[in-house]
């Protein structure tokens, strides 16, 4: 069992910007991202470790977010595995039939990126195409090496989840086949606020995920739309193939990408977009900066 429900990874308030601290927010039911977003203090319950792959224990000390962090360091992530078409409406959104095995596609470690106040760059290319789009996600987070595992046993690997937004440029994606350019660009994969435990969440089926950009809603919809469950999708992307711990996976989007819609509602320099998954997760958020 982890020793955590809901863990932070941040700079604290008053702190040098190298110093990163690791904890639960002493408020169990505080949206961190929200909370960070409209300038409120939110207090941190301090634990030993520096990692949430080895969080330690709580110190007995507090401190207050200054700046969120993603949750896993670049250098522990190492590649980024990404599911495609893995909601049932985006699937037929898209006009694709239903797979029969995960659509699999992969991001580099350089994709990751901490939540707001970080911006979210678009590059320069993708400005000169106006096609940036969002993908609110769900992300899986190991907790440890796993290798040709059952979907019986998939959840033992499984440390927790956070909320990812899969920044994609359209213009290149359907300029090809292969999808790892068009959404493996520098910080394309924000990733948080907190990770929480498997244990609090024992069924992903009863969550929900929403997408809003400057606050309206562009994405709903309950997990329960999932095409393949979180422990086929463990087990599969592990056949043959070592999965680190602190391996993210990204699970697809649900309906209403914004190149789906009429009019289109792509992203564009200032935009706020939120990945909101609840409980427990809350929201992750996002504002757009055009590459300089």
């Amino acid at each position: 069992m982890a020793p955590f429900k809901r863990l932070v990874r941040f700079v604290p308030k008053g702190g040098s910007e190298d110093k990163v601290l690791l904890g639960e927010p002493a408020d169990e039911n505080v949206d961190v991202g929200l909370a960070v977003r409209k300038g409120e203090d939110v207090t941190v319950t301090v634990f030993s470790g520096q990692s949430v792959l080895e969080p330690g224990s709580p110190t007995g000390e507090t401190a207050v977010i200054g700046r969120v962090l993603a949750p896993l360091a670049r250098k522990e992530v190492g590649t980024i595995r990404c599911i495609g078409l893995n909601y049932k409406k985006h699937a037929e959104e898209a006009g694709m039939s239903i797979p029969d095995i995960p659509t699999v596609f992969l991001k580099p470690d350089t994709c990751l990126a901490d939540p707001y106040p970080a911006p979210t760059i678009i590059p320069k290319h993708t400005i000169a195409s106006d096609s940036a789009d969002y993908e609110s996600e769900l992300a899986i987070i190991l907790g440890k090496e796993a290798k040709n595992v059952s979907e019986e046993d998939a959840l033992d690997y499984v440390l927790g989840y956070t909320a990812s937004n899969d920044i994609s440029s359209r213009a290149s994606q359907f300029a090809q086949t292969q999808w790892c350019y068009s959404k493996g660009f520098d910080g394309a994969c924000p990733i948080g606020p907190v990770l929480v435990s498997k244990e609090l969440i024992p069924d992903v089926g009863k969550l929900r995920l929403r997408g809003l950009k400057n606050g309206k809603v562009l994405q709903d919809s309950p997990l329960t739309d999932l095409i393949f469950s979180v422990q086929k999708i463990v087990s599969f992307l592990s056949q043959g193939t070592t999965l680190p711990a602190g391996t993210v996976i990204i699970t697809g989007t649900p309906a209403g990408v914004g190149f789906a819609k009429k009019p289109q509602e792509l992203l564009h320099d200032g935009d706020e977009f939120v990945v909101e998954i609840q409980p427990y997760i809350g929201s992750l958020v996002n504002v757009m900066q055009n590459e300089k």
